[in-house]
């Protein structure tokens, strides 16, 4: 299954981290960041199901935000 959030991360370094800590802690998971997309995706892929809400607390742990893309609010 493949998840896709909308993020308002900007920075490369940020990103990077934010993929590595998802790689360490979710089993299986596999991240990776379009920064160049208007809503700086975030796709989340695992084996069965992803915790989305693992993955939006460890976005925000890094000071930022991250939306299931289907629930997309605007940023400020």
């Amino acid at each position: 299954m493949i998840e896709v959030f909308k993020t308002n991360v900007q920075d490369r370094a940020i990103a990077a981290d934010i993929v590595e800590m998802i790689h360490a802690v979710g089993m299986g998971y596999r991240a990776n960041f379009d920064l160049e997309d208007c809503d700086r995706i975030l796709r989340v892929a695992g084996a069965l199901i992803v915790d989305n809400q693992m993955v939006i607390r460890i976005v925000r742990s890094f000071g930022c935000e991250a939306y299931p893309l289907e629930d997309v609010p605007a940023f400020s």
